[in-house]
């Protein structure tokens, strides 16, 4: 039997009449939040965040104030936006072979006097062990398969380096912004889950020479690198402000908090608030929040100076987006308004979401009937080459069913 949709749909009912129920009291305590917030000079705010990984939960470092707003700023006259997107289909444990597909998207829009479109997807094929494993150059014998969570990290630095390969074909005299799907910080790595040398390989390895080619870029005309990341769920920003309120110690702190709540006064008024929640409050369409740091672990203690990630948000018109860039951006005025003026517009032209990532999803999306097929071309080659096709038990159970 399958799902039971007569009890899901009266659980959903009692839910979403929870939710309607507490609406009035969250958006009194989101006025009070703000209201708080800003009597927070921006030294305070700074002086506060600027060293809080002993704190039970993860908040932002302030750079410019601790909350604000600043207009868009003017497109420049001719400009090129480059987007990457990418999709995978895993390594597969009922099949024979070991191997994984990467697919990569893209586009490279021109816009201004003389207007252009380009188009590509690129897919390739793993198969060779050094690129099916992570390998412990210390150790040969330790060794992480590329799989689950490691591929989906793999592809993100993979969609960096081509859209760096992209970026660098662009129209040498126009400025350019390399825009990516997601987020800049290898969150999964922030974890106690791998050793160090898979994220020495993901990071030292993979990510952080992509984002220096594309800095490098940046030293002959105007580049600039962002990701955006649509509906986002972070509380970085969140924390701060609840960070810049709180007169307890840190003994306290640990006691009391965690990453979502407080039990203590006036921490628990940031108490189930997200950065969206603030934001969308204080930003017109097209404005954006002042600059943050993130606080990760990952950023703060495996990206060099330059690449840190930092963030803000901007009303797209349709939500809150999140914009991650790395430092080379985020301390330079000309880069800075690059990225915001260029999101906005791609939002703007995007329907509230940027379209160049849009269209480089298009290009880059393996949907299910790719994946049939692609699974059909595998075990047709290997039996053209006189190899076992056979799959697991349990594989063949579930496509033939017994009743």
């Amino acid at each position: 039997m399958g799902l039971d949709m007569g009890q899901t749909v009266l659980q959903l009912d009692q839910f979403t009449q929870s939710v309607r129920g507490d609406s009035d009291a969250r958006e009194q305590r989101l006025t009070a939040l703000l209201n708080s917030a800003a009597g927070i000079d921006p030294d305070t705010a700074a002086a506060k965040t600027g060293d809080t990984k002993e704190r039970p939960y993860l908040a932002a470092e302030v750079q410019e104030s601790l909350l604000g707003a600043y207009p868009p700023p003017e497109t420049p006259a001719d400009w090129v936006v480059a987007g990457v997107d990418g999709s995978h289909i895993d390594v597969d444990r009922h099949l024979p072979v070991a191997c994984y597909l990467l697919n990569f998207g893209g586009c490279v829009l021109t816009y201004g006097s003389k207007p252009d479109a380009t188009l590509f997807s690129e897919p390739h094929l793993a198969t060779a062990p050094e690129e099916l494993y992570i390998s412990n150059p210390k150790d040969e014998n330790q060794e992480e398969l590329v799989s689950g969570t490691i591929l989906g990290l793999v592809r993100s630095v993979k969609e960096l380096e081509t859209l760096a390969n992209t970026v660098e074909q662009c129209p040498p005299d126009l400025p350019v912004l390399g825009l990516v799907d997601g987020s800049l910080v290898m969150w999964p790595l922030s974890s106690q889950t791998y050793r160090s040398y898979v994220s020495d390989e993901i990071i030292g390895e993979g990510l952080l020479p992509a984002m220096k080619r594309l800095e490098k870029l940046s030293d002959s005309r105007p580049v600039a690198l962002a990701a955006y990341v649509s509906y986002p769920r972070s509380t970085e920003v969140v924390n701060a402000v609840r960070c810049s309120l709180c007169p307890h110690d840190l003994g306290v702190c640990t006691q009391s908090c965690n990453n979502r709540r407080s039990t203590q006064q006036p921490c628990s008024g940031a108490n189930d608030f997200l950065d969206r929640d603030l934001f969308q409050e204080l930003l017109e369409p097209g404005w954006r929040s002042p600059v943050y740091k993130t606080n990760s672990s990952v950023s703060r203690e495996s990206y060099d100076e330059a690449n840190k990630v930092h963030f803000f948000y901007v009303n797209a018109g349709e939500e809150i987006g999140r914009v991650e860039v790395p430092q080379w951006v985020a301390k330079n005025d000309t880069l800075l308004s690059l990225a915001h003026g260029l999101v906005w517009d791609q939002c703007q032209r995007g329907q509230g979401y940027p379209v160049a990532i849009s269209e480089s999803h298009e290009q880059a999306v393996i949907n299910a009937g790719d994946r049939r097929v692609f699974r059909r071309m595998l075990t047709d080659s290997l039996e053209r080459q006189g190899l076992s096709a056979a799959t697991s038990q349990k594989d063949r159970s579930k496509r033939s069913p017994w009743v």
